[in-house]
């Protein structure tokens, strides 16, 4: 019988620390929180034997500075391959094969307007772009549409672009994301051509939205918003707009470091720490109720 190697907090958080040094988007802030885990731990804030543990007291000191809720140490069930990025693809593997590949409700209500819920992530655009396309595909021949993003945690910006280009009649700036330094940025289009029917950019369009909406989702709801495109129905966002990528420290953690930000060309804004303030404010679970009603008197009228 193995007997399970003995958690060593020290490792962890000098590898943590270093990670955040070198790829915060925020330097400044980077430098404090670096400081601030080696404070605590040499305190012995962080003599815990179990991983789980650890990634909870860790992440709550890292989000204690600024709020960013991208900065986490991350536990993980399974044990984790070291290549970066490889423990949260994982589990996202997991979770877009027992999901119908991220989109598990297409649904015609009354009146000719249909519901498309997305979730519970905008999985890589490899692995989505099948299942998206046919659901948006059907989607199209509803009247209005009605977008559901409550229980979205996430996922990947190009899959909000491939999601925009059927809700929009033409190529449109969505987003720039700003990297450490601001020596590099990258603008996020949507696409000139998908495949399959598009919804298109004149009928009706509502976008569910609950507190538990994070991320790319809710860059998905905060591009709407901003082109006037959508009605965001529903509750305030998280408030997640850095990109970040995730490095294995230990076999069953993950440190996921913040290394861009986002800028809204319309206005110049982002959703970090505020989230996405929608236009009608209901509890989420009657979000789907009122915006069918807004739909049925929007084609009514």
């Amino acid at each position: 019988m193995t007997t399970p190697m003995k958690l060593r907090p020290a490792p962890v958080i000098d590898e943590t620390a270093r990670l955040l040094t070198e790829h915060y988007v925020f330097p400044e802030i980077a430098e404090q929180l670096a400081h601030l885990l080696r404070r605590r731990l040499a305190e012995g804030a962080y003599d815990v034997d179990d991983a789980e543990g650890l990634a909870r007291l860790v992440t709550a000191d890292l989000q204690s500075v600024n709020g960013d809720r991208h900065l986490r140490l991350k536990h993980h069930a399974d044990p984790a391959t070291p290549q970066q990025g490889a423990a949260t693809q994982a589990s996202m593997r997991r979770e877009f094969d027992t999901s119908l590949g991220g989109v598990p409700r297409v649904e015609l209500l009354g009146g000719g307007v249909a519901v498309l819920e997305l979730a519970p992530m905008l999985f890589p655009l490899e692995w989505a772009a099948e299942p998206l396309s046919a659901a948006l595909t059907l989607a199209s021949r509803a009247q209005a549409l009605i977008l559901d993003l409550r229980a979205n945690r996430g996922g990947d910006p190009d899959t909000v672009a491939f999601v925009c280009g059927y809700l929009l009649d033409e190529r449109t700036h969505l987003n720039t994301m700003y990297w450490r330094g601001g020596a590099r940025k990258e603008q996020s289009w949507s696409l000139p051509y998908v495949p399959g029917a598009c919804f298109g950019g004149s009928k009706p369009l509502y976008v569910l939205s609950s507190n538990s909406t994070f991320s790319a989702a809710e860059e998905l709801a905060y591009d709407l918003q901003q082109l006037g495109r959508a009605v965001v129905v529903g509750e305030r966002t998280r408030g997640g707009a850095h990109p970040c990528d995730g490095w294995t420290v230990h076999p069953h953690l993950e440190v996921t470091v913040p290394v861009g930000r986002a800028v809204n060309p319309v206005f110049g804004t982002n959703w970090e720490g505020t989230g996405v303030q929608p236009d009608v404010p209901c509890a989420a679970v009657d979000s789907l109720d009122h915006a069918h009603t807004l739909a049925l008197a929007r084609l009514a009228g």
